[in-house]
């Protein structure tokens, strides 16, 4: 059974709120620490508590999980790539952040923020291994996507589609905007060429992916510089 729990922390980056899942007494990111949320996801475990799993570190998604694992009376698991713990298979996937990973059961995939319900995501670094997870989680046979914001994905092939193509799409317009003469040190020409749909409050977030596409096309060797 999967139980969705949503905080209420509203914002430009959480959309309407971080994503708590509860699987078979496992949770998947507390969340914030705010007690309305805390007291709902207890609620939602009820009296079989198994464990708490993170997808990667960043306040949002983590913040709660010392007084959950007190309450609940469970650890907070460390896991990395590879891991089988509960119902969950793990499967690293950084770029949004370093420690990032997937939790995969059977057809379900928990995705924290390397995918969302609605938009793209900021990737602050390692864009090669991003996308190489995205093609990775492509290859499973997934019913539903269950993200750290937004709402479930019932066709995740479609979105794992549309990520990698938007991908795709802003390093070509990068690279149109450096061919044009822009040069790579001027953020923000880059960011008015390559990221005109961005929305002023998340373009700071966006200069972040900007870095990360220019370090993937040096490491490529494509940069030109």
């Amino acid at each position: 059974m999967i139980t969705r729990i949503r905080a209420d922390n509203p914002s430009p980056l959480t959309l309407s709120g971080t994503n708590t899942y509860v699987v078979d007494g496992w949770v998947v990111d507390p969340g914030p620490l705010l007690e309305p949320h805390l007291a709902a996801v207890t609620a939602a475990v009820g009296d079989a508590p198994a464990g708490i799993v993170l997808t990667h570190s960043h306040a949002d998604h983590s913040e709660a999980a010392g007084e959950l694992a007190e309450r609940l009376g469970v650890a907070v698991v460390d896991v990395r790539d590879g891991d089988t713990i509960g119902p969950f298979t793990v499967m690293a996937l950084p770029g949004h952040a370093d420690d990032h990973v997937v939790f995969v059961a059977g057809a379900h995939a928990f995705t924290g923020d390397a995918v969302l319900g609605e938009g793209s995501v900021f990737v602050s670094g390692r864009l090669i291994e991003y996308l190489d997870g995205l093609r990775r989680l492509r290859a499973l046979d997934l019913r539903r996507i269950h993200p750290g914001h937004g709402d479930e994905i019932d066709d995740p092939a479609a979105k794992l589609d549309e990520y990698l193509a938007h991908r795709l799409e802003r390093e070509r317009k990068l690279l149109a905007a450096l061919e044009s003469g822009i040069a790579a040190d001027d953020e923000d020409a880059l960011l008015d060429a390559a990221w005109t749909d961005a929305p002023a409050a998340v373009r700071p977030f966006a200069a972040i992916t900007l870095r990360a596409h220019l370090a993937k096309l040096q490491q490529e060797g494509n940069l030109g510089v």
